[in-house]
């Protein structure tokens, strides 16, 4: 199939779906969007594509459909309902659909639901994301997937089309899931670690713009403490990714290390800094609001 032929569904216009949305309408696709905030979906069509009134009239309309919300509960609903007043996308796909599962999930949940899914006649890739809002809008990020082969044979032009780099590492799936965990256990242990050093510097008395100009042409630098500290130096805590995602994130990294009873003492630590953060009101702030959990320091506040 090429962009003309299919027709693309995505749900979930938020941080990362807008601009993932965004790149498939660029590559000429067909595509229908649906986010339970009606008036952003309409606003993303206005500009190209068609928003759909409901995830049953995305099913019926699409041969691909590409799920970016939070977490399993959400693409649970999106394919099954919650409620009679709420119906999912699955029933109204046609047999051979492909279901393109984005969000961070167990991956034995993951495997199950393939295993639903393949019952039903439908196609599914476990295709965790990752990179950042900025990336997902300019076709940069990294989609991490497993999937069986007729599942690539229809949705990998279209992976390709959101993503930079699309890594395959199965034909079934799990393997995508457990990958993204993995990096989300270096990403919250960096995020963490990056506030507990700029809290520091703070403390000290040292200059914020300084340390974060010397810090980020040095050894100690990170990818997330010159992407998030930023963050804290603007006073700008607008949710990319918000602390309550990292609660949820790193949990899950714990849930699979304690299956196998694997110590992860970093991943621990880092795991109560966000839930300290969550519980202290900052849970759907920016991720790097972690560094408000520390005492003593003023943190500076948005211009």
């Amino acid at each position: 199939m090429n962009a003309s032929s299919i027709r693309v569904g995505l749900v979930g216009l938020g941080a990362m779906g807008s601009g993932m949305a965004g790149s498939l309408r660029k590559a000429g696709y067909d595509l229908h969007v649906y986010d339970v905030r009606h008036d952003v979906a309409q606003a993303f069509a206005s500009l190209g594509g068609h928003a759909c009134h409901s995830l049953q009239e995305l099913g019926q309309t699409c041969d691909v459909v590409v799920s970016v919300v939070v977490n399993a509960s959400q693409t649970e609903s999106v394919l099954f309902g919650n409620g009679a007043d709420h119906q999912g996308c699955a029933a109204s796909l046609k047999k051979g659909s492909v279901f393109v599962m984005c969000s961070t999930v167990d991956p034995n949940w993951s495997i199950a639901m393939e295993s639903r899914l393949e019952k039903m006649g439908l196609r599914y890739i476990d295709a965790p994301i990752s990179g950042g809002a900025a990336k997902a809008a300019s076709g940069q990020m990294t989609m991490i997937t497993a999937a069986k082969a007729e599942a690539y044979a229809i949705a990998e032009p279209l992976l390709n089309a959101m993503a930079a780099k699309v890594y395959k590492l199965g034909d079934k799936a799990g393997a995508g899931s457990q990958v993204k965990i993995i990096n989300q256990l270096l990403a919250g242990v960096h995020i963490a670690a990056a506030a507990e050093a700029m809290a520091l510097g703070l403390r000290e008395g040292v200059n914020a713009d300084a340390l974060y100009e010397v810090i980020t042409n040095s050894a100690g630098n990170s990818w997330m403490f010159e992407n998030r500290m930023a963050h804290v130096l603007a006073g700008d805590y607008t949710p990319l990714s918000a602390v309550d995602i990292f609660v949820k994130d790193l949990g899950l990294v714990l849930d699979m290390a304690r299956a196998s009873k694997f110590p992860l003492p970093l991943s621990s630590t880092a795991h109560q800094m966000f839930m300290q953060a969550s519980t202290a009101g900052y849970g759907r702030e920016d991720d790097s609001a972690v560094i408000k959990i520390f005492p003593g320091i003023e943190v500076p506040h948005k211009k």
